[in-house]
């Protein structure tokens, strides 16, 4: 058995790769500065959550670096995306926040892409972005099986859009009923249609219809018919996902892959080739920015949705959205054409 200082000494010697890395990460963040660039204007969700990482970062990484916002708009981030990817340095000193569905756009074959999703270093997200469709109290649609049976027009925002792709999988797959009115300029119009008769369904994100339209719920004025995630939001305990309504393996892995998005959310990630030691740090110091009292305080204040999740999460989410079958995306690609 070993003796007391002898046990003192196996503790210290464990801990002392520990204390050098911490040493070794103070050294080199002392005095530098972390850029977070944002892929969006000024004004959503993408650049809040960019600007509130950049608040309250530096203190969780040792050596207090500077941690600016950079915006970087362009391409719906697609220009951020490349950048992150093929430009910006590899040494943990660039983050970027960037379109939740940069998986999504890469195996459909979007156009511009010079990235690989699943080679970024994901850090965290800061909250998922759960999407809806919401229906008027008018329609005799009063929950998604009763969508198969009635017609149900509803706002789009044009083609292209979730709003279309979402409901053309839905008519095609589990044979409802939705008849896409439009293009309406955004969810805010759509919804606007819908409380003026124009039609009975509108496509939105959760946190916009809890926030903005409180009353509605409350009421039952309007109420969500299916959210696009692939587990049930917490407030929504009794809406079913798309996932859910798949018939078959195949059509849930479909729906999984298409609503993928929402559950990157508003994620950072960092360039490949960051040291992994480094990655960890960054990881870890993104998931105790997440619990800062300071900033849940500016989250509680601003009422908007806050679902974080670990890099490690995000990184499988990534990984399989970025390697789907062929089958799947031939398949998806054809409904929607």
């Amino acid at each position: 058995m070993l003796s007391k200082s002898a046990r003192g000494l196996a503790v210290l010697l464990c801990l002392a790769p520990l204390a050098a890395r911490a040493q070794d990460a103070a050294s080199f963040y002392k005095g530098k500065t972390i850029s977070v660039y944002i892929g969006f204007s000024a004004g959503g969700t993408y650049d809040y959550f960019g600007r509130l990482l950049t608040r309250h970062l530096a203190k969780h990484i040792p050596g207090n670096p500077n941690v600016v916002a950079v915006a970087m708009p362009g391409a719906g981030s697609l220009t951020l995306a490349n950048y992150m990817f093929r430009i910006a340095p590899k040494d943990g000193t660039a983050l970027g926040i960037a379109s939740q569905t940069l998986a999504i756009d890469q195996t459909l074959g979007a156009p511009g892409i010079q990235y690989k999703a699943n080679e970024f270093n994901w850090i965290g997200r800061a909250t998922s972005n759960v999407e809806i469709t919401v229906i008027w109290e008018r329609s005799k649609v009063k929950k998604i099986e009763d969508a198969t049976v009635y017609d149900v027009p509803l706002a789009s925002s044009g083609a292209g859009s979730p709003a279309e792709g979402y409901h053309k999988l839905l008519n095609a797959v589990i044979g409802a009923k939705f008849k896409l009115i439009g293009p309406y300029p955004g969810s805010t119009d759509g919804l606007l249609a819908m409380e003026r008769g124009e039609v009975d369904a509108a496509f939105t994100s959760w946190n916009t219809f809890n926030v903005t339209k409180h009353d509605w719920i409350t009421s039952k004025k309007a109420s969500a018919l299916v959210q696009y995630a692939q587990e049930r939001h917490p407030d929504m305990p009794d809406t079913p996902t798309m996932v859910e309504l798949g018939k078959t393996p195949e059509d849930r892995a479909m729906f999984s892959f298409d609503v993928s998005g929402g559950e990157v959310g508003r994620s950072f990630m960092a360039p490949p080739g960051v040291p992994a030691d480094r990655v960890a740090l960054l990881r870890k110091a993104f998931d105790e920015t997440m619990s800062d009292p300071e900033l849940l305080a500016e989250v509680e204040t601003a009422k908007l949705d806050f679902h974080p999740a670990s890099g490690e999460k995000l990184q499988k989410i990534i990984a399989d959205t970025a390697t789907i079958s062929p089958a799947v995306v031939s398949r998806m690609q054809a409904l929607l054409r």
